[in-house]
């Protein structure tokens, strides 16, 4: 039995060191980003480590095409390293509070999901793209970008250059609401000495979980708001992917055959989100040790290092977008994303407005 057991351990260690040799040098370069981008949005606020991030990968990217062993480092950190970041910033977090704000922003995020899904269904009809690639780009623009696609794929049998399409159109919206946003919300007079307002807006409106980490924190950078604004945002969003599940199965049902079989299957496991179990976990203990007396300022670390852990993700995403290959795969699939993305903007305004948040 010893013997099973050290066999076991040797596996693990083994595949854990496999893993590492395979990661290292994408998670260095991504590094070598955020450190300085880090910095240098301590300095800049009104821009923020996270922008700032995203465009030097992007400006690396145009002479670094040739990723090679670098790409599964880059990979990871774009998807787990930011998926860590989330999960840290539940320390610190009252759990009533996490419940109350998704709460809040449910019909919000209900509006902008359904715009995005109509408006992607009748602007591909009348611009004739095909219809995965519509889909695809509807399901990333409302729920939470690559993920929402990387999900919803099999399911409707789409191959790898409409995926490839859509998540390009997708991240090219996310690097522009990221700059662009908060300028926006100076323009709109969102307030800044409360980062309810603004953080829900970049929950509802901006598509990916790594754009509406960099939007918000720019926000709380240029409004010295701590982590005000992220807190929110992020448990907006968080509430928003869990859309993936009702829409993947509904596709999954209506792309059933006339013999009763689906064209896809969906598997639960794979298109939940688990992250987001772990982030509530992470305020249940905070909601607890709270409650017996633990000082907030306990967490503050882990929220400093998520910070820097989101800075992080941003420089690999940057170094994934490819604006030149973005440009050539056409201009229809573009003015869709754009006419989502405006959209699901100002359904997202439009709604605080009616419910007298902004």
């Amino acid at each position: 039995m010893k013997a099973w057991d050290d066999t076991k351990e040797c596996f693990h260690y083994n595949r854990g060191m496999t893993e590492i040799k395979t990661i290292w040098k994408g998670v260095i370069l991504s590094l070598l980003i955020a450190i300085p981008s880090y910095i240098l949005g301590l300095e800049f606020p009104i821009i923020g480590g996270p922008v700032i991030a995203i465009i030097l990968g992007m400006v690396i990217a145009v002479f670094f095409k040739d990723q090679g062993s670098f790409a599964p480092g880059i990979k990871f950190t774009s998807k787990k390293i930011l998926q860590w970041a989330v999960i840290l910033l539940g320390f610190g977090m009252n759990l009533s509070v996490v419940a109350e704000t998704g709460m809040q922003s449910l019909p919000i995020i209900l509006s902008t999901i359904t715009v995005s899904l109509l408006t992607a269904y009748l602007l591909s009809k009348a611009l004739r793209i095909k219809g995965n690639t519509a889909t695809l780009i509807g399901v990333g623009s409302s729920i939470c970008g690559g993920s929402a696609i990387a999900a919803t794929a099999p399911v409707i049998g789409a191959d790898d250059e409409e995926v490839a399409q859509a998540i390009s159109v997708i991240f090219f919206f996310n690097v522009l609401a990221a700059i662009i946003f908060p300028i926006l919300g100076s323009a709109i007079g969102f307030s800044t000495t409360d980062g309810t307002p603004f953080g829900i807006f970049a929950g509802t409106a901006v598509n990916d979980t790594s754009s509406v980490t960099a939007c918000a924190s720019t926000w709380d950078s240029m409004w010295n708001l701590g982590s005000a604004t992220l807190d929110k945002a992020v448990t907006v969003k968080l509430t928003r992917t869990l859309a993936i599940i009702p829409i993947t199965l509904a596709l999954a049902f209506i792309r059933t055959g006339k013999n009763g079989r689906s064209e896809g299957k969906v598997s639960l496991r794979k298109i939940f989100p688990f992250f987001i179990l772990y982030f509530i976990l992470a305020s249940f203990i905070t909601t607890i040790a709270m409650a017996c007396g633990v000082d907030e300022s306990v967490f503050a670390p882990f929220k400093t290092l998520s910070k820097f852990m989101i800075v992080l993700a941003m420089g690999a995403i940057g170094l994934n977008t490819d604006i030149v290959k973005l440009v050539k795969t056409g201009g229809k699939p573009l003015v869709l994303g754009l006419s989502c993305w405006i959209l699901i903007t100002l359904t997202s305004l439009l709604m605080q407005h009616l419910m007298h948040l902004i």
